[in-house]
């Protein structure tokens, strides 16, 4: 008789690869295979013996990664043979904990069709229920306490499953097998509503009670996945004034939710990609342009051409949404720029003058999650590379799911910038990006920050060798390098805008051995080598390091911080610098944005003229600003980057309006030989915007002659490198160019002159992207 032979392999997979289906799909993919064995979790990934016919062991091994769940993403299979075991059956065992490995998390993920499905379903067990997830789908990150990733290490733990759900949960072929927050009404946690100090309703009748109360005009703080969120009806005006006043956030642009596709087109214009980015397991928020004849209060986003846009991505946001039948903004819960608020009491605590009621939930917020955001640089443009998203805000949906770089390193922590902070712990080639941490201006965020990067030390079982930080001597985050107990040599201090630039490269996965790069790293501020606060840079490098080859001329910044705050200062330090004379800046901009007395500009006049509190800046972002005050668009601003989004937004509707910008010149400038770099003169730009201004030119023309300008002055200076150093790689990076008008018109004339344009697509090109950078920069000398 023959006996067919048999073989056993063993599997090591890593990624993410727990809490995603993965064990179930093992099982199945077994079965289906006729082989014998076992898969179990562990704390570095996902081990598997499996025996059988060796063309049946070729094909479950093909079929691992080729047929792998949607929310697996599989970084690395390691296969060997070894002697049969004589296994009689297929079994998932019991995790298994292992000191000092780790594994890749799953993000948390938005509702799926399937559970979304049963949520609307009147004669299913789990409708209207706000806490319905499966494999799928759910959260994730937010629940981990440790690894590996099983129910009593979670925020779940103190919900045990009712026999429907536990059936559910140890059914392999159960799509909530091992589902760690699986639930339903009879056993897992539960919503209530509260005014005052009292309950007013608890389940479905709290949903519905809350949905009431969004529609009569009032302010609800939402406990969500990862924190609160602060909701009124977006149609309504007394609403979002009162949310605005409240908040303390008068201007800067809110997020809002539908509850389906359909909504969103009636209020906005979607690409391809946007649509795609929506429906996502992510669902960001995504920045869309905005229909004229959308009833949503134009105050949600004042002198913006674009709305945030997202759908809901948890069944509590499905149910809402649905009841009210409007549009609702949905912010952090939080005054501004303050964390944002996780649990009960805290939010009772942070939120009480800012909200009417509260919509609570007895699971708890293992760790702080803001919306993601994202945008698409030019979505009616046919140029591939300005259609593709770029992410503004990387947190929930993304993070803590690592970046691959393209090299590996010892364990580092890099703390970022202290404007929209995240920090990241790299290990071999992985580094781990943290969620949006936010702005380092508080004690409250500080302390957010020093939690969760003890809660990502612990989960990914890194020990930094060295710590990486900005050179700003008074940043939060270098003070928070300095704090660590490591001597002074694991201190390595990575200069700011080579951050960005690093930070791009990794973002492409541009190999260590490929040679240099131009890099232009334009943003609002970054302390420089000299001591001069820099942010019109370019350079010529790799992760090597860089040189200085370019910057915009040094102009005086009257006040410091106060020129960021009151661009006015600016307008008027860069016209006085340049020509000896005063802007006339007595105009009103409008609104409560007054004009500036002579009192005022005089006052400034001899700040300058004695060199008080004036430091020199060659940032980009600081000319942006001074343009827009010049031509008596803005001269205070309340959130950052006002000034020069609305300069933007200018610009842009005085080219949406032509048919042509025929006749519409860049202004001139100069690019003067300093030592071994250039640096661009602006004497001749500012000149010739106020000859404009006197003619009575359009103050939107002017706009868009200036950001023509920009991208030629970009064109012009990386044209020269190349002819002097060789590089025909360009990587853009830093907050300007979020700009998508600058965008639009840089890489065109950038690639029409032979270049390559690398721009973000994983990680932010604002400070959100720093550490990365970071970590390019300390980490020890390439192999």
């Amino acid at each position: 008789m023959n006996v067919e032979p048999r073989e056993l392999r063993q599997i090591s997979v890593r990624g993410v690869v727990q809490g995603v289906g993965f064990r179930p799909f093992v099982y199945r993919l077994a079965h289906d295979h006729d082989l014998m064995g076992w898969v179990l979790n562990h704390s570095g990934g996902v081990e598997i013996e499996v025996e059988g016919a060796p063309e049946a062991l070729d094909a479950f091994v093909h079929n691992l990664t080729a047929l792998a769940p949607p929310l697996a993403r599989i970084v690395g299979l390691d296969v060997s043979n070894a002697p049969p075991a004589g296994y009689d059956r297929f079994e998932i065992r019991h995790s298994v904990a292992e000191e000092g490995r780790y594994q890749l998390i799953s993000p948390d993920i938005a509702t799926c069709s399937d559970c979304l499905h049963e949520l609307l379903d009147p004669n299913d067990r789990r409708y209207r229920y706000p806490f319905t997830n499966c494999t799928n789908c759910g959260p994730r990150f937010t629940i981990i306490r440790d690894i590996p990733y099983d129910r009593p290490l979670t925020t779940m733990a103190p919900f045990p499953m009712c026999p429907d759900c536990q059936s559910e949960y140890d059914d392999p072929l159960d799509r909530r097998f091992h589902a760690q927050p699986n639930a339903c009404p009879v056993c897992g946690p539960h919503i209530w509503l509260e005014q005052g100090e009292e309950r007013q309703r608890t389940g479905d009748a709290a949903m519905r009670m809350a949905g009431e109360l969004l529609l009569a005009g009032r302010v609800l703080a939402i406990k969500g996945l990862g924190g609160f969120h602060l909701a009124c009806d977006a149609t309504a005006p007394g609403a979002v004034q009162t949310l605005r006043a409240r908040k303390g956030r008068p201007a800067k642009p809110l997020a809002v939710m539908m509850a389906t596709l359909d909504d969103v087109r009636r209020h906005c214009h979607l690409s391809e990609e946007e649509e795609t980015l929506l429906l996502s397991q992510q669902c960001p928020i995504v920045l869309l342009r905005w229909r004229d004849d959308s009833p949503i209060v134009r105050d949600v986003a004042p002198n913006n051409n674009y709305l945030g846009l997202m759908l809901p991505y948890t069944p509590l946001h499905h149910i809402l949404l649905r009841d009210v039948g409007r549009p609702l903004i949905m912010t952090s819960g939080n005054l501004s720029e303050e964390p944002i608020a996780r649990g009960n009491d805290e939010a009772r605590r942070r939120l009480a003058h800012l909200a009417d009621a509260f919509l609570m939930h007895n699971r708890d917020i293992y760790a702080r999650y803001d919306d993601s955001v994202w945008l698409s640089p030019s979505p009616i443009s046919e140029h591939p590379s300005l259609r593709a998203p770029q992410p503004v805000r990387r947190s929930r949906g993304y993070a803590p799911f690592p970046v691959r770089m393209p090299f590996h390193t010892q364990p580092i922590l890099a703390t970022g910038a202290d404007l929209k902070n995240t920090f990241c712990l790299a290990r071999d080639d992985f580094a781990f990006l943290s969620q949006h941490i936010g702005d380092m201006e508080n004690l409250e965020t500080l302390e957010h920050l020093e939690v969760t990067v003890d809660l990502y030390r612990h989960l990914f079982r890194v020990e930094p060798e060295l710590i990486a930080h900005d050179m700003h001597p008074g940043y939060f985050s270098t003070r928070f390098a300095h704090s660590a107990p490591c001597s002074p040599q694991c201190l390595v201090p990575v200069q700011h805008h080579q951050a960005h630039i690093a930070s791009c490269l990794v973002d492409n996965e541009w190999p260590v051995d490929s040679g240099p790069v131009i890099g232009v790293a334009w943003d609002g501020t970054g302390y420089g080598l000299d001591g001069h606060i820099w942010g019109g840079e370019f350079f010529v490098g790799d992760y090597r390091g860089f040189r200085r080859a370019a910057h915009l001329e040094y102009l005086p910044m009257p006040g410091g911080d106060a020129a960021i705050r009151n661009p006015w200062r600016l307008a008027l330090g860069y016209v006085y610098a340049l020509t000896q004379t005063l802007p006339d800046l007595r105009g009103s901009t409008g609104g409560p944005d007054q004009g500036i007395t002579d009192q005022e500009m005089n006052i400034v006049r001899r700040q300058i003229d004695r060199n008080l509190n004036t430091p020199l800046t060659s940032a980009a972002g600081r000319l942006f600003d001074t343009v827009a005050a010049l031509i008596g668009m803005r001269h205070h601003v309340t959130y950052e980057a006002q000034a020069a989004i609305e300069l933007e937004m200018l610009a842009t509707n005085w080219q949406s309006a032509r048919q042509s910008s025929e006749g519409a010149l860049a202004y001139p400038f100069a690019l003067n030989r300093e030592g071994a770099g250039i640096v661009v003169g602006l004497h001749e730009l500012i000149g010739a915007i106020q000859a404009d201004l006197e003619t009575g030119a359009e103050r939107a023309q002017i706009g868009w002659r200036f950001h023509l300008t920009m991208s030629e002055l970009i064109a012009s200076v990386c044209q020269q490198l190349a002819e002097e150093s060789g590089p025909r790689t360009v990587a853009l990076s830093g907050g300007c160019f979020q700009n998508r008008l600058l965008l639009s018109m840089c890489v065109p004339r950038l690639e029409g002159a032979g270049f390559t344009v690398l721009l973000h697509r994983r990680v932010p090109c604002n400070d959100g992207g720093i550490s990365l950078g970071q970590v390019a920069l300390a980490r020890a000398e390439p192999e």
